[in-house]
């Protein structure tokens, strides 16, 4: 299971971690936080959003060799807000807008590690994911069947 609590020093950790918990967020959480913003920012598109396909590769027993283990479908896109900051997205799926936003998101979230975006937006559902998480665990936990062998006693 991941953490998803940011790094604490490295700033591209931090960006790494926001863009997980962007990626990973519903679009109705995005449609949230973009409504809940005091002034939404003047962007412009410099790539789609487009719909594309990329190979999800695995390792044989979690370490052994890798292999193709088939195609996924997501949509990127990249924005370029007034000041002339990028933001980038990736998001499973065909959601257009999640991508977007994301990626708006993204350049707001680079002015001085976002701030208050930070805390409004990302902390709020980085838990909601992680309770998420440990609800999906707790209900696979209580249907785990453990088997034991008894020793027979003869030779």
């Amino acid at each position: 299971m991941r953490d998803l609590d940011p790094p604490s020093a490295d700033p591209t950790g931090e960006r790494q971690h926001w863009m997980s918990v962007l990626a990973l967020a519903s679009r109705d959480e995005l449609e949230r936080g973009w409504s809940d913003l005091a002034t939404r920012p003047a962007y412009r598109r410099l790539r789609g959003p487009e719909v594309g396909l990329v190979m999800v590769r695995a390792r044989a027993g979690g370490t052994g060799t890798r292999f193709n283990l088939g195609e996924m479908t997501v949509t990127r896109c990249s924005v370029e807000l007034e000041d002339g900051t990028t933001g980038h997205a990736y998001a499973g799926g065909r959601d257009r807008r999640h991508a977007e936003l994301s990626a708006v998101f993204d350049a707001l979230l680079q002015h001085d590690g976002g701030g208050d975006l930070r805390r409004t937006l990302v902390e709020p559902l980085a838990h909601a994911q992680q309770t998420r998480r440990q609800a999906a665990v707790a209900r696979a936990a209580a249907s785990r069947v453990e088997f034991f062998t008894m020793v027979r006693g003869e030779d």
